[in-house]
């Protein structure tokens, strides 16, 4: 046995659960012990697979007396090193709580383990025409609780909303191995303070959840996938603005720049779809290129497909796009869409990208944008700016590219300074430093750009009064106070 865990411990968890619960097999350790950041190198000391609540419970409850400190593990699909386990931790994995019960039809409802895989879920949903409406890139392998813990958003945050608001109520067990029961499957609950809303974007530094009542929603009728071609990012504002007041409902509105989609194209050996728009260099650095906007819009029972064609048409006739295709079928949906989906893995697979996940106010964006694209002309001139994201709600994923005449460890190095003057930028256009990924590890220097210091100590406040030994997921967010 490791040192790192107390042997008294070991003993009494190899008592109290089946054997098969606890594992140090080195290969486990490995693939538990990490997240999608890579960044740094997994180190617990065991991991922990249990498969109801009652385990958990007993689980928190030996850590809390041994002092063990513990990180909490979904789908590992984080990009902030929410779920690294690089100091002993024991890592407390849920896949085996994968259990999705029965659809409540009537309540429009479904209670699953925090283990189940989003696209399983909603695969399971879709029989009864219904669909937790959260859609990620990562669907077929990230895990509810961990969606819940980092309060995912995805690709139709425009139309349905965050992770929050399709959670009716949570079992989490806490610090000192409680097991709280949240609200149940109310939808009105007026009775104080929501406490399921502490745990939902925690990040797992609050405690653990491990079962969910989701709220459904109906699924999209006829959904249509449309590229347009635009020459610069004030022009995909200026068709976002007329898209909102489009006859039928916005589920998606995703743009790129003409850099990504080169990219895209280059390493999957496609054509693209549409040709740059000729008024503005495909060289541009940043934003100021040729952008292309990826809209997905609903076509509810009974309206003609002549509603949705006349649309088109008018933003053609508007000249609010250069260019635009419409897609005719599902393949060619999927295909439209694999340009987008497919930016994050082609920046990994075609150098090296130091990444950061920002949201401005939408009144904001161009200013942020003109303002990021000078940072980088100005100081950063040999650092290729890659821009894509969910223009409708002002979330922005920035890559800049590690230049060929930097090693890595200069590309490291040079970043952090990149980040200095791009969070800075980020809190002068009163942005979150972090839209939708998280502060994990990455990103706890740069939390005081979105906080003020009298948020940060209400919530180092709360981190104290629900895990006062400081035990869960140690070092998120922020640095936990050494345990006694």
């Amino acid at each position: 046995m490791t040192p790192l865990l107390p042997p008294s411990f070991v003993e009494q968890v190899r008592s109290a659960l089946p054997a098969e619960v606890l594992t140090q097999e080195a290969s486990d350790l490995i693939e538990y012990g990490r997240d999608w950041t890579r960044v740094y190198p997994p180190a617990p000391s065991a991991i922990a697979l249990p498969r109801t609540t009652a385990e958990v419970a007993t689980l928190l409850r030996l850590c809390h007396q041994h002092g063990v400190a513990v990180v909490p593990s979904g789908g590992r699909t984080g990009l902030a090193g929410g779920a690294v386990a690089a100091n002993g931790e024991l890592v407390l994995s849920l896949s085996r709580m994968n259990h999705i019960q029965p659809v409540d039809t009537l309540a429009m409802t479904v209670r699953v383990q925090a283990g189940a895989v989003l696209q399983a879920v909603n695969q399971h949903c879709h029989e009864h025409g219904l669909q937790w409406p959260i859609d990620l890139a990562a669907k077929g392998s990230c895990q509810v609780g961990g969606n819940i813990a980092t309060n995912a958003g995805g690709v139709r945050v425009i139309r349905y909303g965050l992770t929050r608001q399709w959670v009716l109520g949570l079992q989490v067990v806490t610090a000192s191995g409680d097991i709280l029961e949240l609200n149940g499957a109310l939808e009105k609950n007026n009775t104080g303070t929501d406490l399921r809303q502490l745990f939902i974007g925690s990040e797992g530094t609050l405690g653990i959840i491990t079962e969910a009542t989701l709220k459904l929603a109906r699924l999209p009728q006829q959904v249509h996938v449309l590229l347009l071609a635009v020459p610069n990012l004030q022009a995909v504002l200026a068709l976002f603005q007329h898209t909102r007041h489009s006859p039928l409902p916005v589920l998606a509105f995703e743009f790129f720049t003409q850099a990504c989609l080169d990219r895209v194209t280059a390493h999957r050996g496609l054509r693209s779809p549409l040709p740059p728009p000729a008024t503005s260099s495909t060289t541009a650095a940043g934003t100021d290129g040729p952008c292309y906007v990826l809209i997905e819009l609903e076509r509810p029972p009974g309206v003609p497909l002549t509603v949705l064609e006349d649309w088109f048409g008018a933003v053609l006739d508007a000249g609010l796009c250069s260019d635009g295709v419409l897609a005719q079928n599902p393949r060619e949906a999927a295909e439209l869409w694999s340009l987008r989906e497919n930016i994050s893995e082609t920046l990994a697979r075609t150098g090296l990208p130091h990444k950061n996940d920002v949201s401005l106010p939408l009144s904001q964006l161009a200013d942020f944008c003109q303002a990021l694209t000078t940072l980088f002309a100005t100081h950063y001139p040999a650092w290729e700016l890659l821009v894509f994201g969910h223009i409708g709600d002002g979330n922005l994923h920035i890559n800049a590219m590690k230049p060929g005449h930097l090693d890595v460890q200069q590309f490291t190095a040079q970043a952090k300074q990149v980040d200095q003057g791009l969070f800075q930028l980020v809190q002068a256009h009163q942005g979150s430093v972090s839209a939708e990924h998280g502060i994990g590890l990455l990103k706890k220097d740069a939390l005081h750009f979105s906080r003020t210091p009298q948020e940060l100590q209400l919530l180092r406040a709360l981190k104290q009064a629900l895990d006062p030994r400081g035990l869960l997921n140690p070092g998120k967010i922020f640095d936990t106070p050494p345990r006694p």
